[in-house]
């Protein structure tokens, strides 16, 4: 069943159930009552990533405190998607931009990893988690996609489970459709990896195309800004082996 966006979307942290009555956080009360405005009886949507989504009624026990009473469930839960995302962190606007992206476009895992040219830095994991709630809020997602620490690209390519391939995103593959590469993968456990702004190093270049389990693909004919080509990568895979296909 399609989200309804016709109602206001919160993600709240606990158990849901017809006829629980949670309270809502004091930003969650701030938003809910000062800045859309809402009253007693307001209907909105509710979930927590476990127990599908939820129609609640507002009920405002207090000017600073309200009420949300679970009614009935409007969608069940989805599994979470199995595409793991990897990515050099942006500096902060463009990395925002790029987790919420991911999440919209189906990656049910967030890896950073620390390359030798890498610019950005991962500061907070609560602000990539909260960059990816607001994501699933706005866009009708049930599943969050799970956060991972930050590690160092080739501690990561060692240890990294033989039966998920990586795509690889290089700037230098030769040609310029991705689309034929793509279709000769015959796994579906796939993970897709995009590099810093200043492009992976030559010496990583070299053993992620060493490795038996790494898929090199070009990206088109233009030079594309990381977080763009995020968005261009994760639609032909999502396209061609994802559940687009």
């Amino acid at each position: 069943m399609r989200a309804n966006f016709r109602l206001q979307r919160l993600f709240i942290d606990q158990p849901l159930h017809a006829g629980a009555a949670i309270e809502a956080t004091k930003e969650q009360v701030n938003y809910l009552a000062n800045v859309l405005r809402f009253g007693e009886g307001d209907p909105v949507l509710v979930f927590n990533g476990r127990d599908g989504e939820w129609q609640a009624n507002l009920t405002f026990a207090t000017r600073k405190r309200i009420q949300l009473i679970l009614v009935e469930q409007t969608r069940a839960q989805t599994p979470v998607p199995d595409l793991h995302y990897l990515f050099a962190p942006l500096k902060v606007g463009r990395l925002d931009y790029l987790v919420q992206k991911a999440v919209e476009m189906g990656a049910g895992v967030l890896q950073p990893v620390m390359t030798q040219h890498v610019q950005g830095r991962i500061t907070s994991l609560e602000r990539l988690e909260a960059n990816v709630i607001e994501a699933a809020e706005q866009c009708g997602i049930l599943s969050i996609p799970r956060v991972h620490e930050p590690q160092k690209l080739m501690d990561l390519l060692e240890r990294w489970p033989a039966e998920r391939r990586i795509v690889f995103c290089d700037e230098s593959e030769a040609g310029q459709n991705p689309l034929p590469v793509l279709k000769d993968i015959s796994e579906r456990k796939l993970a897709l990896l995009i590099g810093p702004e200043g492009g992976f190093s030559q010496a990583e270049r070299e053993h992620l195309r060493s490795l038996p389990f790494v898929t090199p693909i070009p990206l088109g004919p233009r030079i594309l800004r990381a977080d763009t080509a995020a968005v261009a990568a994760m639609a032909v895979v999502q396209a061609t082996l994802g559940d687009w296909a």
